[in-house]
């Protein structure tokens, strides 16, 4: 019995740490203030699509009306086989001239149909700075000389912010507040100087450093990471830097999951990329703070057989869970996103367990399915 509670005191102790390091980042990230210095490198946006007939049309509109010289940058969409009819819509509405739309050739890859889709988009691309974002996400007219803004000539990566447009049911409300709260992590991190997390919906980097560290190369047999692999690599194999551009006017928009099926199936994508992060380090703190998740139904359940002493130790690991939490997305909210969100932060804290049980189980020995294709993990 002593051993567990020298456990859960164990996972707590670290989850603390883990908290801590997100916080300490967020407070050095209020020092990347912009800029207002737009790059001399020619910027490629790259926005792979499939099955978006419903919403690719206010993304052309969004990127239309960016407020940054024409001659400087180019979109190119990548239709990725859509078996709907965005390519037909999309190609005719574009009414700009350096919008493009370019369809990857045929393969039958089980996994990584997003890398390839965005690494024919980086080939075929002009820009020295490459920036990816989604079809179904929107931007403000200032969104992209707010993100490039960041960079400088020791800049090799750039994470955005992205959030979930508001909505009036009590699911999307803890979507968007889920969703805001990785958006922090991420952020924190990065501001700790430990890049973890990051959302393709929003982010850049160097070409060159791309090619530098081989693209996708060592992970196209995992389908999702796009973004987090890439990020790792930059930070671990080059002396280039990873920064999080807090800046509200760089967020992009986007919707979030209609149903609780949808939310699993996109959660289910985001953790089955955990156990293959190359940084073994890494995996196994996500190992700890999964275990630290089980603690939090296991303790309850060892107060009833073993001892009374387990729900004391679950309110202690509870109550810190949930102070340090608020504490770092209230930091957060303030920072990037609107003061409403905090309404439903008890509901979210207490949904949040079973969630990162279910989603994190799932996502590590499970496919899923993905814009209406089936997707080997």
């Amino acid at each position: 019995m002593i051993s567990l509670v020298v456990l859960f005191a164990f996972l707590l102790l670290f989850y603390s740490f883990f908290l801590s390091l997100i916080y300490r980042g967020l407070n050095r990230l209020e020092i990347f203030t912009r800029q207002n210095i737009i790059p001399n490198e020619f910027i490629s946006v790259i926005i792979p699509f499939r099955n978006e007939e419903n919403s690719i049309i206010k993304s052309l509109e969004s990127l239309e009306k960016q407020k940054y010289d024409s001659a400087k940058f180019e979109v190119i969409y990548i239709n990725d086989k859509s078996e709907d009819n965005s390519l037909k819509i999309l190609q005719h509405s574009i009414k700009k001239t350096n919008i493009k739309v370019i369809s990857v050739p045929d393969n039958s890859l089980l996994r990584g149909h997003k890398k390839k889709a965005i690494e024919y988009g980086i080939r075929n691309s002009q820009g020295e700075i490459v920036v990816t974002t989604d079809a179904d996400c929107t931007h403000n007219e200032n969104w992209l000389s707010s993100l490039v803004s960041i960079f400088d000539k020791n800049t090799g990566f750039v994470s955005g912010p992205v959030e979930f447009n508001t909505g009036n049911s009590f699911f999307k409300k803890l979507q968007r507040l889920e969703f805001a709260s990785l958006i922090i992590t991420g952020a924190g991190l990065i501001g700790s100087n430990k890049p973890t997390i990051c959302n393709a919906a929003n982010l850049a980097f160097r070409k060159s450093i791309f090619y530098k560290v081989n693209g996708y190369s060592n992970n196209l047999n995992i389908s999702s990471g796009d973004d987090e692999f890439l990020m790792h690599k930059i930070h671990k194999e080059t002396n280039m830097s990873v920064k999080f551009c807090a800046d509200r006017s760089a967020m992009a928009y986007t919707e979030p999951n209609k149903s609780i099926s949808q939310f699993y199936q996109q959660r289910k994508r985001w953790a089955s990329k955990g156990l293959f992060y190359s940084d073994k380090f890494l995996v196994l703190k996500l190992i700890f703070i999964y275990l630290f998740y089980l603690g939090l139904v296991v303790q309850p359940v060892l107060g009833f057989v073993l001892s009374p002493i387990f729900f004391v130790t679950f309110g202690i690991s509870f109550f810190t869970k949930v102070f340090l939490e608020y504490l770092i997305v209230n930091k957060g909210v303030n920072l990037l996103f609107h003061k409403e969100m905090m309404k439903v932060f008890m509901p979210a804290e207490i949904l949040h367990v079973p969630y990162i049980l279910l989603s994190g189980i799932s996502g590590a020995f499970g496919n899923y399915k993905w814009k209406d294709r089936e997707v080997e993990r």
